[in-house]
């Protein structure tokens, strides 16, 4: 069992002490106000709230949700879900949105987030601050988070006559199971209903259709050239944008540094010496590329960015040949059989949800084969008071007994 939601946040728009356009993050509010013992309250929330920085607006602009995902001393991850609104305040200061109106048609053009809903213009002089209503918690239940903060939002804007203390209490002291694929239907007391799914396992990764879409943004060819990258460890950072980490922890591949949304503050990091994925906003995609060994994934734009000086081994043939193919016959089996003179009568494609478990069962089926015949290379030696059991890399690198061997690692 655990607590569904182990702190609420408010942090709302507050200006630069230097005095610049731009403001920062202050914590107005959170609850409970002490630390859970095994919880500690995560420092520099309000730096992932606004990645792109803090800044008042000259209009009010719609409610927006992301989960960012932080990760503490013990490589435990903690889900920041943030729902941000505008609200009006004394023309006081300036810091206008760093986007003007120009370039968001030219985002709404190319379906980017200009293509949201208009936003509101307010009276002449009239400025909107962000205000950010957050949600941290060990647990992954993104749309249940989204449905308690939207509540949340529609009691404070609306005025109901509804407590929101004790909808937060209620959110805080909701304890279900970590898993077990049982369901929970829970309330925060405001006549709400929502179901909780738990999973069937809390060491396997929900990806939900995440892997899907990220072939479908970048492809196959360049979605096997990302798996290669921090499954051979032969680079040392990978950058891929928003929206990629939850397929790429889906896929058994090295645990790497995880953080979804960097902030515009943080992008320093991108310089560490360490093995990261790592999502920027698509404004600071040119710092990145300018970086000599860090790949780029646009997932708006489909393609994959490699440095020249970077060097990314495909798989062993035929795994990479096989590979191909058989994801081919998942996300678009018709053009695998259009060359057959009498094709299967029908070819239906799964839906999204289905092709995700489809793809991860291919990938499961691709470790099993680089795995195959490494007993071989393990050698005990007996020699010391225990027994000691050694790799053999080069046996692994050349294969052993006819058996494929394992990349070095």
């Amino acid at each position: 069992m655990a607590r569904l939601a182990d702190y609420f946040v408010l942090v709302a728009f507050g200006p630069h002490p230097r005095g610049s356009g731009e403001g920062q993050g202050q914590i107005l509010q959170r609850f409970p106000e002490k630390d859970w013992e095994d919880n500690p309250f995560p420092q520099g929330i309000e730096l992932f709230c606004q990645p792109s920085g803090w800044q008042l607006c000259p209009e009010r602009n719609p409610p927006t949700f992301f989960v960012a995902v932080l990760t503490d001393i013990n490589s435990e991850r903690h889900y920041c879900a943030c729902l941000t609104f505008w609200e009006p305040v004394e023309p006081t200061q300036e810091g206008p949105c760093a986007q003007d109106g120009a370039e968001r048609d030219e985002e709404a053009d190319e379906g980017g987030p200009g293509a949201l809903p208009a936003p509101t213009p307010g009276p002449p002089g009239q400025l909107f601050a962000p205000k950010t209503l957050v949600l941290v918690s060990r647990l992954d239940h993104v749309e249940v988070f989204r449905n308690s903060l939207g509540l949340i939002y529609t009691i404070h804007v609306e005025g109901l006559n509804v407590g929101l203390e004790n909808v937060v209490g209620n959110l805080l002291t909701c304890v279900i199971p970590l898993a077990g694929g049982s369901q929970r239907t829970i309330s925060l007391g405001a006549g709400d209903r929502q179901v909780i799914q738990t999973p069937l396992s809390d060491s396997l990764p929900i990806s939900r259709c995440s892997v899907a879409l990220l072939f479908r943004q970048l492809g196959i060819t360049n979605v096997l050239s990302l798996f290669c990258v921090p499954l051979r460890h032969h680079q040392r950072a990978v950058s891929v944008l928003r929206g990629a980490y939850r397929a790429q922890g889906a896929l058994p591949v090295s645990d790497f540094t995880y953080v979804p949304i960097l902030p515009a503050q943080l992008l320093e990091v991108l310089s560490t010496p360490t093995p990261f994925i790592i999502g920027v906003n698509a404004a600071f995609q040119a710092e990145a590329q300018e970086l000599l060994d860090v790949i780029v994934a646009d997932l708006d734009g489909g393609t994959v960015t490699v440095p020249e000086c970077v060097h990314i081994p495909p798989l062993p043939e035929p795994l990479q040949s096989q590979t191909h193919s058989i994801l081919s016959m998942v996300l678009d089996p018709e053009l695998e059989l259009a060359d057959l003179a009498f094709p299967p009568p029908t070819t239906s494609i799964s839906s999204l949800k289905m092709q995700d478990k489809e793809l991860r069962a291919v990938f499961l089926r691709l470790f099993a084969q680089l795995l195959q015949g490494y007993r071989w290379c393990l050698h005990t030696v007996r020699i010391h008071p225990e027994p000691v059991i050694r790799f053999h890399k080069v046996g692994a690198r050349q294969g052993a007994g006819g058996q494929r061997g394992v990349p070095e690692g």
